[in-house]
């Protein structure tokens, strides 16, 4: 596996992760995406461990949100984003690749967060390998995980095999994870490739790094000065 390369925003290892408690996404979803960059996603399967930082994400505000899919109420394609927080939503977009999101607020309310970008830290030729791509050196790597689909193919998520995983839970073989590192900014747009609240600035990425999927909307970046999610046990 190769270690992770260091850019401006991000450290170049992660120390012990632990994962992201239920109670971490059982929140608004504004919160939650710009309190997961930063964050790490794992894979873990029978002799394949693959590592990325969470440096983008999208958050999506349930039923009052009209470009949310929970925004008709729920159905048995969207039952998840209504289900407990900390789940994985999987669906299938443009007839050729999967979008991982992470269902939010309390179970019965509707949210959640789109993950965009990841940084490669570990397992980066297993990344390659999934996606199908020859690297031919770190200036390659964001073609593993810069957006949505790549991220999910370097990954191996798809709906039928991760749909409705429990990401707060290291059993899962995807799970989230926090490390303790924090990114110094984070950047905010209005959301990418929807039609309906189109304005709304509910884009979160790391102001600075060279994984996000795309820079062409005009960021405004704001301090990253959120207090750290508290947990029962650190008290």
């Amino acid at each position: 596996m190769s270690p992770c390369m260091p850019s401006a925003n991000s450290p170049s290892a992660p120390s012990e992760i632990r994962p992201l408690p239920r109670a971490f996404f059982s929140r608004d979803p504004r919160r939650v995406a710009r309190q997961l960059l930063g964050m790490i996603l794992i894979r873990e399967l029978p002799g394949l461990k693959v590592t990325a930082r969470i440096v983008e994400v999208e958050a999506y505000l349930g039923t009052e949100d009209p470009a949310a899919h929970s925004a008709a109420g729920p159905t048995l394609r969207n039952a998840v984003l209504f289900g407990p927080p900390g789940h994985a939503y999987i669906y299938f977009i443009y007839g050729n690749h999967y979008c991982l999101n992470v269902s939010c607020e309390p179970e019965g309310k509707a949210g959640g967060v789109l993950f965009r970008a990841l940084e490669p830290i570990s397992g980066i030729e297993e990344m390659a390998r999934s996606r199908g791509i020859e690297l031919r050196g770190p200036q390659d790597w964001p073609k593993l995980t810069a957006g949505p689909g790549r991220l999910c193919q370097a990954f191996g998520i798809t709906r039928a095999h991760d749909n409705d995983r429990d990401l707060t839970s290291q059993e899962s073989g995807l799970w989230i994870g926090d490390d303790a590192w924090r990114p110094r900014h984070i950047a905010v747009t209005p959301r990418i490739g929807i039609t309906k609240a189109a304005d709304m600035p509910l884009r979160y990425f790391i102001a600075g790094n060279r994984f996000v999927s795309a820079t062409t909307k005009i960021p405004v970046s704001i301090p990253a000065g959120l207090k750290p999610f508290r947990r029962k046990d650190d008290d």
